[in-house]
């Protein structure tokens, strides 16, 4: 769980001590997890959280608290996008960047991990070029998706033509 260039940063006690601890998480109870989650938060974890996601956000709370958090620019972006959703109530925001040539989109997809790979006109996938990611999608998936939905890309991301498509 611990991020590689991290654990080298770490001395090899504090290393062992950090994973201990992570270890430890997996055989609390869902009401000690949960005890944890409003010691380390200082707030309760919402009614809903899963076992599985208290454990993740527990997990990637210690981290934090070992290692350090998001860089500053990152944490803003997020709470940009947090005050969108807050406020629109909508979770499709775009994220405001298109892919650039030379890209490469990964997708897993039933077990298998599907690269595409932008290019100036459209996509590769497979060696075939393809002129909407939606015609890779439904290649993928056999069945009709948004390409740019399906491989995770906001609305300002795309051109007008696949906006359309999509």
């Amino acid at each position: 769980m611990v991020h590689q260039m991290a654990r080298q940063a770490l001395p090899a006690a504090a290393r062992e001590g950090l994973a201990e601890r992570l270890r430890r998480l997996a055989i609390l109870s869902s009401k000690q997890l949960r005890a944890e989650w409003q010691r380390l938060h200082r707030m309760p974890p919402p009614q809903s959280l899963s076992r599985d996601l208290l454990l993740r956000g527990l997990a990637y709370r210690i981290q934090e608290q070992a290692l350090g958090g998001f860089r500053q620019a990152t944490q803003r972006r997020l709470d940009t996008i947090a005050r969108a959703i807050e406020n629109t109530r909508d979770t499709g925001i775009a994220l405001g960047s298109s892919p650039k040539p030379g890209a490469r989109l990964l997708r897993e997809w039933r077990g298998e991990t599907h690269c595409v790979l932008v290019l100036d006109e459209g996509f590769s996938y497979r060696d075939q070029r393809y002129r909407s990611l939606t015609q890779v999608a439904k290649l993928i998936t056999g069945a009709h998706w948004s390409g740019p939905r399906f491989f995770g890309i906001g609305q300002t991301g795309l051109t007008r033509r696949e906006a359309r498509d999509g």
